[in-house]
C-alpha cells in the first residue's frame, strides 16, 4: 500500500492538513487513471458521464439537466456535447412549442459504446478497500462536505 507522505516526500503540520492533500492528490492519481482508460474508447470521464446519464434517464434530457446530474461539474459541458454530437454519440432534439429548448438524447452508437466499456473500470482503483472500508471512506468524505 502507498503511503502519501512518502510518495511526494513531505511531512504535514497535522492529520486535516495531510488527510486534505491526499484527498486532492488521490482525485488527482484517479483522474489520470480515467483518462488514459477513456483513451482508447475515444471519450473523456466527462463525456462518458454524460453517456451514462442518458442512458440511465431513458429520455431526452435538458442540458441544464444534464450539467446538475454530473459528478464533476462542468463549466464546458455544452463544449463536452458538441464533441459527442460530432461523434454521433449523441444528438440534439429541437422542442417544437419552444425554440429555446433543446433537449439531448443519447443515439444507438452511444449505447453501442457505453456497452463495449467494462463495468467494472474502476475496479482496480479500489481493490485494496473491504466492503467495510469503503463504505467508512464514503461517510467520511459525506461528512467533510
Amino acid at each position: 500500500m502507498g503511503d502519501f507522505a512518502k510518495e511526494i516526500n513531505s511531512t504535514f503540520p497535522n492529520n486535516k492538513i495531510k488527510a486534505l492533500l491526499n484527498i486532492i492528490y488521490t482525485a488527482n492519481w484517479i483522474t489520470g487513471f480515467q483518462n488514459e482508460f477513456f483513451k482508447g474508447f475515444g471519450i473523456s470521464p466527462q463525456q462518458y458521464n454524460i453517456l451514462r446519464i442518458l442512458r440511465g434517464s431513458g429520455e431526452p434530457l435538458k442540458v441544464q439537466t444534464i450539467k446538475n446530474r454530473m459528478l464533476e461539474r462542468s463549466p464546458n459541458a455544452t463544449r463536452l456535447m458538441d464533441k459527442l454530437c460530432t461523434k454521433d454519440l449523441i444528438e440534439r432534439l429541437p422542442s417544437l412549442d419552444d425554440r429555446r429548448v433543446v433537449k439531448i438524447a443519447i443515439t444507438q452508437k452511444g449505447i453501442d459504446l457505453l456497452k463495449s466499456i467494462p463495468n467494472d473500470l474502476n475496479k482496480d482503483l479500489i481493490k485494496n478497500l473491504s466492503e467495510e472500508e469503503a463504505g467508512q471512506l464514503s461517510s467520511l468524505l459525506d461528512k467533510m462536505r
